[in-house]
């Protein structure tokens, strides 16, 4: 493994990794492992030892676009648990930069709360707004302070999109080597639609460049609610991350949005009542992946999972699983510490 960031993008098209300003964080590659017959894992909890999941790779991109942006302080957007503001709170020291958060209520789960504690624990500089819809103007207003620099939620830009791009490349190495089959579908959880965006160009890029067959049909399950995760916009971000990347090529790629849109299923049955909501068919899942010694949360992975468990024995070929959330252990603010914390999240971390 190497800590260097996306290694194998750099291996396959080195004009095209040049060209982001990366910040390695994570233990490249993540490993694919068997999960039954013709089921495959793609161990992205595995991402980093100290904090995990897909936010790594996004932040890889992202940490390295605000340092070279001159800022000094970066700043994550979410609710109280996000995984997305929990790395950047984790990760910023490696680029040199403080974190900042504009944070927002959720549904208090187990693992709401303690990703919460844990945020609270890292120190990071807190915002706290009562509902989602003041997220536009509280972003805006930390824009305004010096040397920050804003990610909107998950990171989800074209250039938080070159992480999970790059993962693209990584897996077509892993399928060259022989590690695992090439997938017909790859099924994963959708909440900002960065990994979803980042991945479905970076199949087609990988194809398209001579790196990798076909792309799989990428069977996205929802987690947050139209139209954040609509297929229009998942398309549409990942069109601008193509668009990114034939700059750094120099050169167009002919890959059109409709072709992206095209291998892309958005799947709402297993939403549930909403964001972070836990629902039986997920809990149901989670269980025959822990089985298995994985762990899948209730926000995200399970209800991905519910969507794995009920597609692979209609799919025509190796179906491959993308866990994104960390496995590693979190280190939890004691109540000394949550204290301190804006009254808001305080009182939400202690009902």
């Amino acid at each position: 493994m190497t800590s260097a960031a996306a290694p194998a993008l750099h291996a396959a098209v080195p004009r095209l990794a040049a060209g982001v300003p990366w910040v390695g964080l994570g233990a490249w590659p993540t490993p694919i492992e068997p999960l039954g017959e013709d089921l495959w894992v793609k161990r992205e909890d595995r991402t980093a030892p100290r904090y995990g999941g897909n936010k790594v790779r996004t932040l890889e991109a992202m940490l390295g676009r605000a340092r070279a942006a001159g800022a000094t302080r970066i700043w994550a957007t979410g609710a109280y648990g996000s995984n997305h503001v929990l790395a950047t709170a984790i990760h910023a020291a490696a680029a040199g930069l403080a974190c900042g958060a504009i944070v927002f209520p959720q549904p208090a789960t187990e693992p709401a709360v303690a990703n919460a504690r844990a945020i609270v624990a890292t120190g990071a500089e807190l915002v706290t707004i009562p509902t989602v819809a003041l997220l536009p103007l509280a972003m805006a207003a930390v824009r305004r302070r010096r040397g920050a620099y804003v990610m909107p939620p998950g990171g989800a830009t074209a250039e938080g999109a070159m992480g999970a791009l790059a993962a693209a490349f990584e897996l077509a190495a892993q399928h060259r080597a022989g590690a695992a089959p090439w997938p017909v579908a790859l099924v994963l959880p959708v909440g900002s639609g960065c990994t979803t965006a980042g991945l479905l160009a970076g199949l087609h890029l990988a194809h398209r460049l001579g790196f990798a067959p076909t792309p799989p049909l990428v069977w996205a399950a929802r987690v947050t609610p139209w139209p954040i995760t609509s297929r229009w916009r998942l398309a549409r971000l990942a069109a601008e991350a193509v668009d990114l990347a034939e700059r750094h090529l120099g050169a167009p790629t002919g890959i059109t949005e409709a072709q992206l849109r095209a291998s892309l299923v958005v799947d709402g049955r297993y939403l549930g009542a909403g964001y972070g909501h836990a629902t039986a068919a997920g809990e149901a899942a989670a269980r025959r992946l822990a089985a298995h010694g994985l762990h899948a949360d209730q926000v995200y992975a399970a209800k991905a999972a519910a969507a794995l468990f009920d597609l692979a024995p209609r799919a025509p070929g190796p179906v491959l699983f993308w866990l994104t959330k960390s496995s590693a252990p979190l280190v939890l603010a004691d109540a000394a510490t949550v204290a301190s914390a804006p009254r808001r999240l305080r009182r939400w971390i202690e009902a």
